[in-house]
């Protein structure tokens, strides 16, 4: 018998942790190869992790809602064979230096906060310091959240910490919290001999204003009406869309294009692709191919703002926004999308879909996006009014293609035909994007749409 540790693996070149938020085995449980042990979560996208060998689950590492990192033991399983990576049989070692590493790993953290931004850091029940991960920081800081609302949540996380969920909770509750709230009184130092007096955290209740309690709190009638809570990436796309609200200056943009051609076109090669290629041709990798010209032709779109300064993108990397099962949406990225042909960007936008779907996306996947696409056509749409995708400062929707009797004009005269037209909906941030370039981004992917060759090849 050996022993095989199963560690957090790599999620993609800019994901350094994530927060376990469950465990799908026991402690005792038979595991087969490749079947998932825990889910993981980033602020971007939820994953299983599997195993890599066939076993017996002996031991976890974390709890639910730890933040683990990449590389780290989560998990060990206990195998048949022989060439699993051995494990010191004295566990009580291993997890002293688990722990640690996590004790280096705060103590970084809380470094770095103190000499970024004083007033990020308070004092912990333990007598040592508090800190707030990063993403509470950035969500906190959006939000307006002050050191003294900070103060008034009380974690669920290990010792107390406040986690994503817990701030989320906070914010949509109104920034009210019926607990307790955290006061700072004197106590001795811990390990001073000579009772040096840093400071303790306790608690005392909080008055409760009945206009601010969260909608969970509140009395609820008995008339029928059902209650669903909002799961947690609900909860993650409700603070991205109005913080995003809050943030940029939204104005549309609204152009029709007649896709005749492109109807045409697509009809007579669908077939050959898909024996060829082994996946369908959609509309999709169409208009993502005319959107990544257009940013080259138009720079300045492809951009974010940060405080004063605008931040030009080298790179022009289009999301897609998915639509998941349970209907909430997810926006895997197109990494590079101007140097893919339609054939590449066909299999992408099919690879990134059916992942979406299976909930199946890396961390890295659904992150760094300059700009994204939505089809709101999908489900029947003429046209919408997109949130902009932050940091972004633009997102076009795009909408149902239908048949519609239109002026044809010719050498010979105006005549009437039924054409194949849609609209796109261009949302763009006015602080950093007039008008004029708006427009100009979107009528330039309707004119690319609309000279497309009827004899192209693919």
């Amino acid at each position: 018998m050996s022993r095989f540790e199963l560690k957090l693996p790599q999620m993609g070149e800019s994901v350094a942790e994530a927060t376990l938020t469950s465990w799908l085995k026991e402690v005792g449980d038979t595991i087969e190869m490749d079947e998932a042990v825990f889910e993981i979560a980033t602020d971007k996208v939820d994953s299983e992790v599997p195993s890599e060998v066939d076993g017996i689950l002996v031991e976890k590492l974390f709890d639910v809602d730890a933040i683990v990192k990449v590389g780290q033991i989560v998990a060990i399983i206990e195998t048949d064979s022989d060439s699993s990576e051995p494990v010191a049989a004295d566990y009580s070692r291993q997890l002293g230096e688990v722990s640690q590493r996590h004790t280096e790993a705060a103590e970084e953290t809380v470094n770095k906060a103190k000499e970024a931004v004083a007033d990020e850091v308070v004092m912990n029940y333990s007598g040592g310091e508090r800190f707030y991960s990063p993403l509470v920081r950035n969500i906190a800081r959006q939000e307006g959240i002050s050191l003294a609302d900070l103060d008034r949540i009380q974690g669920s996380g290990s010792e107390g910490r406040v986690t994503k969920n817990d701030i989320l909770e906070y914010i949509a509750a109104g920034k009210s919290h019926t607990g307790q709230v955290v006061t700072k009184t004197p106590v001795p130092e811990k390990g001073g001999g000579d009772n040096k007096i840093v400071g303790e955290v306790k608690t005392v209740p909080v008055p409760v204003n009945e206009d601010t309690v969260s909608e969970g709190e509140r009395p609820r009638p008995d008339n029928g009406d059902e209650y669903i809570p909002l799961n947690r990436m609900g909860k993650l796309i409700a603070h991205h869309m109005v913080a995003s609200v809050a943030t940029s200056a939204h104005v549309q943009s609204f152009v029709e294009v007649d896709v005749t051609n492109i109807v045409n076109w697509r009809s007579r090669v669908k077939e050959g692709f898909e024996k060829r290629e082994g996946g369908k041709l959609t509309f999709t990798p169409i208009f993502l191919e005319a959107v990544a010209i257009a940013l080259k032709k138009f720079p300045m779109i492809n951009i974010s703002l940060e405080g004063d300064t605008i931040i030009k993108k080298k790179n022009i990397n289009i999301g897609m926004a998915a639509a998941l099962p349970d209907g909430n949406l997810i926006v895997p990225v197109i990494k590079n999308a101007d140097q893919l042909n339609l054939v590449g960007m066909a299999k992408a936008v099919n690879d990134l879909a059916k992942r979406a779907r299976s909930n199946a996306l890396k961390p890295d996947e659904v992150m760094d996006g300059t700009y994204t696409v939505t089809n709101v056509g999908t489900f029947g749409s003429v046209f919408g009014t997109p949130i902009i995708n932050q940091p972004q400062v633009g997102i076009l929707a795009l909408g149902a293609i239908r048949k519609e009797p239109a002026v044809i004009e010719t050498k010979e005269g105006d005549f009437i035909g039924i054409r194949s037209k849609m609209y796109l909906s261009h949302s763009y941030d006015h602080r950093v994007v007039n008008g004029a370039l708006g427009g100009m981004f979107v009528k330039a992917v309707a004119d690319y749409l609309e000279a497309w060759d009827v004899n192209r090849e693919i």
